[in-house]
C-alpha cells in the first residue's frame, strides 16, 4: 500500500531521523538517535558567509542513552555535526538532567522539566521523545509486566491494541473485553487536580 498520488510539485526541505537499539555486554542497552536536515535548495547561512548548498546538513545530531531493562537512563550524551548557530552546542549539558528519568514513565514530563525551552534544543527534545517509543522496540521484556493480572503497558495505548479489539483478543485474551479499567494512565497520578508544567 502506497500513498495517493501527488499533485506537481518540487522537493524542498529533507529530514532523516533514524533510531538504533543495541544490547551491550555489560546487561545495559544503548539507543542511539539521529537527525540530519538539508535542503533542496542552495540558501544562505547563518554561521558561515556565503552559501549553504543544496544537500548540506543545516542539524546533523547524534544521540545516545544508555538505559537498563526498567528503561532508567544510565547515561546520555549527544554530538552536533552541523548546526545552524554557534551557540547550539551549549545545549547539550542539560542533557544530563535526564540521567535517573525512566522512559516507561514521566518521561515527557522529565525531558520539559530539564531540557525545555532555552535550556536546550528543539531537535534534541524531539529526538528523546520518541526515543522511548523504539526503546521498548528493543527491550524483549519492556512489554511485559512483572504482575501476571496486570496488561502490559502498551495495551490501551493505541487503536491496534484496543482492549475492544483483535490484536488483544488474538495475542492477551486475559484482558480482553476489560476496558478503561486495564488502561495504564499515560500521566502521573496527580491527587491536587493541579495542573503542572
Amino acid at each position: 500500500m502506497s500513498l495517493s498520488a501527488p499533485v506537481p510539485r518540487k522537493t524542498s526541505h529533507i529530514r532523516r531521523v533514524t533510531y538504533q537499539g543495541y544490547e551491550r555486554e555489560d546487561g545495559l542497552w544503548d539507543m542511539e538517535a539521529e537527525l540530519h536536515d538539508s535542503k533542496a535548495h542552495d540558501m544562505p547561512s547563518f554561521r558561515h558567509q556565503g552559501v549553504r548548498l543544496a544537500g548540506d546538513p543545516i542539524h546533523h545530531m547524534w544521540l545516545r542513552v544508555t538505559i537498563d531493562r526498567k528503561l532508567v537512563v544510565h547515561a546520555i550524551e549527544a554530538a552536533m555535526d552541523a548546526h545552524p548557530l554557534q551557540d547550539c552546542p551549549q545545549a547539550r549539558p542539560a542533557l544530563q538532567g535526564m540521567v535517573g528519568a525512566c522512559m516507561a514513565r514521566g518521561w515527557r514530563q522529565a525531558i520539559a522539566q530539564h531540557m525545555g525551552g532555552v535550556a536546550s534544543c528543539t531537535h534534541l527534545r524531539e529526538l528523546l521523545f520518541n526515543m522511548a517509543t523504539a526503546a521498548f522496540q528493543t527491550l524483549p521484556a519492556a512489554f511485559g509486566g512483572g504482575d501476571p493480572d496486570t496488561p502490559p503497558r502498551h495495551l490501551g495505548q493505541c487503536t491496534g491494541w484496543d482492549f475492544e479489539g483483535n490484536g488483544v483478543k488474538e495475542y492477551f485474551p486475559q484482558f480482553y473485553g476489560r476496558g478503561e479499567a486495564n488502561t495504564q494512565p499515560s500521566t502521573p497520578h496527580n491527587p491536587t487536580g493541579k495542573k503542572s508544567f
